[in-house]
């Protein structure tokens, strides 16, 4: 892991967050890539050019913003895009070879009920790009026990596990599986290949409407560092992703990193 993005916006916590990249990073050896999108949208007849105003305007917070945190000798690299979010997100992630995405659960939302906002979700829900949510003023500490909730093994994608794999080497890791049977389980479903297996101390069988349903039933025993789940069109957060905003109350594992790992199947 040595690519690490960061997008920025207008959060209280932005500085908190910062700091976690910073520290995360640090552990890696991992450089960061600090990043704010913005869109133009021009009226007919307009004479001022606005991009240059928007790219310096947008470069100057970023440079502000970064200056506030202690670096720690980690190499920051400040960008700016303009774009649509989910397109230039990803294009800007190919082009810098990121291997994570580090996201504030809010990063324009000031509704305290508000767990993932619209613009976390956004990326969370539409890219295809391994993304780790931190909680907000959550304080950096190494990944001890790690919950991977699954409800299917299946893994077809190359290098899908190799985010958790980075993570269970570096802070050696003890990782429990949870396998949820679902009403859509098919048989093979729980077959665990051997690139999972290697990493897993416990295993652990539930039945449950939902991948969501067996974590909230599970994860307070496991009390995970770090909950693991993956992207799926209808996957983990099935119930939460009807809506790009979710909520705290449909969500209690939100004292805790969530890591997404980007589609296996």
């Amino acid at each position: 892991m040595k690519s690490i993005l960061v997008p920025v916006g207008s959060s209280k916590n932005a500085e908190s967050h910062l700091q976690y990249a910073i520290d995360f990073a640090r552990a890696f050896g991992a450089k960061v890539y600090v990043v704010q999108i913005y869109n133009v949208y021009t009226k007919a007849g307009t004479m001022i050019k606005v991009d240059h105003i928007l790219e310096r305007e947008s470069l100057s917070f970023l440079n502000g913003h970064v200056a506030k945190i202690d670096t720690k000798g980690v190499e920051v690299i400040v960008r700016t895009f303009k774009g649509k979010l989910i397109d230039t997100l990803e294009l800007a992630c190919k082009a810098l070879k990121v291997d994570l995405i580090l996201l504030e659960p809010r990063t324009n939302s000031i509704k305290d009920e508000v767990y993932l906002g619209k613009t976390s979700g956004k990326i969370v829900k539409q890219t295809n790009i391994p993304a780790l949510i931190v909680p907000e003023s959550y304080v950096y500490r190494p990944m001890i026990y790690i919950l991977v909730a699954l409800k299917s093994a299946i893994i077809k994608k190359k290098e899908a596990l190799q985010p958790l794999k980075e993570i269970k080497n570096q802070y050696k890791s003890i990782v429990n599986l949870l396998l949820v049977k679902t009403t859509f389980y098919n048989e093979g479903d729980f077959n665990v290949n051997e690139e999972l297996a290697v990493m897993i101390t416990k295993t652990t069988n539930s039945e449950n409407a939902t991948t969501f349903q067996g974590v909230l039933e599970h994860h307070q025993a496991n009390k995970p560092d770090l909950l693991c789940v993956v992207r799926r069109k209808r996957g983990f957060f099935t119930k939460l992703w009807e809506s790009n905003t979710i909520l705290k109350k449909d969500f209690h594992s939100s004292t805790l990193p969530v890591l997404v790992l980007s589609g296996i199947k």
